[in-house]
Formats: C-alpha cells, sequence, structure tokens
C-alpha cells in the first residue's frame, strides 16, 4: 500500500512540469540575421557575380563573404554562435566543392541531398518513437528533467519531427521542380526554402505553444520582456 502510494505521489510530480519560454523577440532577430548573413546575401551575391564576372568569381565570393562575416564578429569581439559556423561551413564545403568541380549544378543540388537526409533523420526518429526534435528543443528552451517522461509531451515532440520532416521533403521536392526549370531558378530556390523554413518553425511554435496551454500536468510560463 505504502510503495503504491508512494508510486502515485512520483507519477504525479513528473506529471506536473514546467516550461519557461524565453523572450521571443531576441530569437526572431537572431534568426533573421541568421537568415540574411547564411542564406539570402550568399544566394544574391553568388547569382549577381556568375552573370557579370562568371562562376569562378561567384564562388570564390561566396566563400569571401562568409570569412568576412565571421572575420568580422571575430575581430569585434561578437560571440560566433555554432549555428554560424556551421552554416559557414557547410555553405564553404558547396562553393568549396562546386569550384574544384566548376559545376553550379553541384552547388544547387547538395542542399537537395541535404534536405532528404534530413527528412530521413526526422520522419525516422519519429517512426521509432525517439523524435530527434526532443534533443534539438534544449538548445532553444531550458527543459525540465522529467519533462522527458510526460507522454503528452514526447507526443507533441513526435508530431513536430513529422512537421519538419514533410516539410523537408516539400523543401526538396520544390528545389528539385525549380531546377528542372532552369539553373538560375534553382539557385534561387534557396531564397524561397529559407521562406519555407521561416513559415515551418512559426507553425510548429505555434502549435507548440497551443497544445501545451491545452496539456494537462504542464504549465507554460512566458518571460516578460525586460523593462525600458
Amino acid at each position: 500500500m505504502t510503495e503504491l502510494v508512494h508510486d502515485k505521489r512520483h507519477e504525479r510530480l513528473h506529471d506536473n512540469v514546467v516550461i519557461e519560454l524565453g523572450r521571443l523577440r531576441p530569437q526572431i532577430v537572431r534568426g533573421a540575421r541568421m537568415f540574411i548573413e547564411s542564406v539570402a546575401v550568399p544566394t544574391l551575391l553568388l547569382f549577381a557575380v556568375m552573370h557579370t564576372a562568371g562562376l569562378m568569381w561567384g564562388l570564390i565570393s561566396v566563400i569571401g563573404w562568409c570569412a568576412l562575416t565571421i572575420g568580422v564578429r571575430w575581430i569585434r569581439g561578437y560571440p560566433l554562435p555554432g549555428t554560424l559556423l556551421l552554416c559557414a561551413g557547410m555553405l564553404c564545403g558547396r562553393a568549396g566543392l562546386a569550384l574544384v568541380l566548376s559545376s553550379a549544378l553541384v552547388y544547387v543540388v547538395q542542399p537537395v541531398f541535404g534536405s532528404i537526409l534530413m527528412a530521413l533523420l526526422f520522419l525516422g526518429s519519429a517512426a521509432i518513437g525517439k523524435p530527434v526534435t526532443m534533443r534539438l528543443a534544449r538548445d532553444f528552451v531550458a527543459l525540465p528533467a522529467q519533462l522527458f517522461h510526460h507522454k503528452g509531451m514526447r507526443r507533441l515532440f513526435t508530431q513536430v519531427a513529422i512537421v519538419w520532416g514533410v516539410s523537408r521533403v516539400l523543401d526538396a521536392g520544390m528545389s528539385l521542380g525549380m531546377l528542372h526549370i532552369s539553373l538560375d531558378l534553382g539557385l534561387l530556390s534557396r531564397l524561397f526554402s529559407g521562406g519555407l523554413t521561416v513559415l515551418t518553425i512559426a507553425v510548429c511554435v505555434a502549435w507548440g505553444i497551443r497544445a501545451m496551454r491545452r496539456m494537462p500536468g504542464v504549465t507554460l510560463r512566458l518571460r516578460p520582456s525586460a523593462a525600458a
């Protein structure tokens, strides 16, 4: 009888989960800056330089932009986020391989394979009941340990993983479709890909907040903005 009471208390303890979200505005600003630095500027730079000075100089300009972005931050003592370093590294790798092979097609096709691999990762992790979104969420939200034992939250993370998987499939299909029309559209598809990513984030955040507010045993707290 005592063990039964203890188990019920233990279960109730794990059901009472408090999640505190940080201020959204700094996250939005940071994400917008990341999109401009790692997607918009390199894409438009390559498009413009490729049509004026040639493919080689277009790819070199992309590599130079990455070096400039990181170099300016480092010289000024600004933090270098791991996400920015990862994006810059992948961008330089794409541009470098395309430069060695002298092919703009290689530069455009690489993200398509990346989207397919990400789709397999998200959908596969959801299928086996271990959504990768649960690990990724720790980078953005302070999650209590007992959260990972909450059935409702695990179901939510699985649903979000499925949404991301479908989004990556759509991204790959969109990029291939635009590339089929022309190489220029295939290159510019990176901008639409970024828009799709932003839309996916917005949908997942809105869906997640709505689901958590309706979830029994889970309390969602939005941290107020700092006073001006």
